[in-house]
């Protein structure tokens, strides 16, 4: 696959994962009623949320930027 080619999926992919991934967050937050705990636990809760999602992007964008097979 070109690299062209990888950035286009990668583009794409990254974009449906957030997605996804935002709708999930608010599922768990509701689940675990995070705004009924202190306000240290929301914030924790919103803090850990609010960066989990970079470890997947990071993938993501690290095999987007693979050079090209030779």
């Amino acid at each position: 696959m070109t690299m062209r080619m990888r950035k286009l999926v990668g583009t794409m992919l990254l974009m449906v994962m957030i997605v996804v991934y935002a709708l999930i967050a608010m599922v768990v937050a509701v689940a675990l009623e995070v705004n009924t705990t202190s306000k240290f636990i929301e914030l924790a809760f919103y803090a850990v949320a609010g960066l989990l999602w970079v470890v997947p992007a990071a993938i993501i964008i690290k095999w987007m930027s693979r050079d090209d097979a030779a």
